[in-house]
């Protein structure tokens, strides 16, 4: 018959001061690790983003401010959109008389003595350059929030259909043509917003929705 085997008296408190420091040691271990962590991360930082969390992503409303269609600012205005709300005496100095008719003006003539250089409202696609017998050289713009911006009476046109010019872009010089030839050198500038002529006061100089 085997016999069992006993521990010294001695052995057992041993194992019981190892294990406690086994703990402390592990604890002391633990606590450091956490106190590293919160040094590299910040208290404010967000694990999750907040996007991912909401289902309402919010929109920026962008804008822009259409440009005036000349640089030069002695340029000034010759003749200015015909409004049928305004009064008799600015509706007279908003028509144009040619071959016996009396025309509405449908945009706003620009004067200046000198040539001047005539730029993009807005950025866009050339979608039109033609040489009219009666309105001069013309170009038309179509911009990205619907609009499309027409020049005629140029002098001389620096881009071609289906260029993509910029805000501020050089497209051609000021001139003349038959239907204002009283007003000498000028650019005749008109908006359209969905296919409709509308004031360009109402738009140059002011800040539009961009993208519509």
């Amino acid at each position: 018959m085997k016999k069992r085997l006993r521990l010294k008296s001695y052995i057992i408190p041993c194992l019981y001061v190892v294990l406690f420091s086994s703990i402390i040691i592990g604890a002391a271990l633990i606590t450091k690790t956490l106190k590293s962590t919160e040094e590299i991360i910040p208290p404010d930082y967000t694990y999750v983003s907040s996007i991912i969390l909401s289902k309402d992503i919010p929109v920026l409303n962008e804008t822009v401010k259409m440009l005036k269609p000349y640089t030069n600012e002695n340029v000034k205005v010759g003749k200015s959109f015909y409004d049928y709300k305004a009064e008799s005496k600015q509706q007279e100095n908003a028509i144009t008389y040619y071959n016996g008719s009396y025309i509405q003006n449908s945009g706003i003539d620009y004067t200046l003595d000198d040539k001047f250089d005539v730029v993009a409202v807005l950025s866009g696609t050339v979608v039109n350059v033609k040489q009219d017998d009666i309105l001069g050289n013309v170009v038309e713009i179509k911009h990205d929030n619907n609009y499309i911006t027409t020049y005629q009476s140029l002098g001389e046109v620096s881009v071609k259909k289906d260029d993509m010019v910029t805000q501020g872009q050089v497209i051609g010089k000021s001139g003349s043509n038959k239907l204002d030839k009283d007003m000498g050198n000028h650019l005749h500038f008109e908006v359209y917003v969905d296919g409709q002529v509308v004031d360009p006061n109402l738009y140059v100089d002011k800040e539009i929705k961009k993208g519509q």
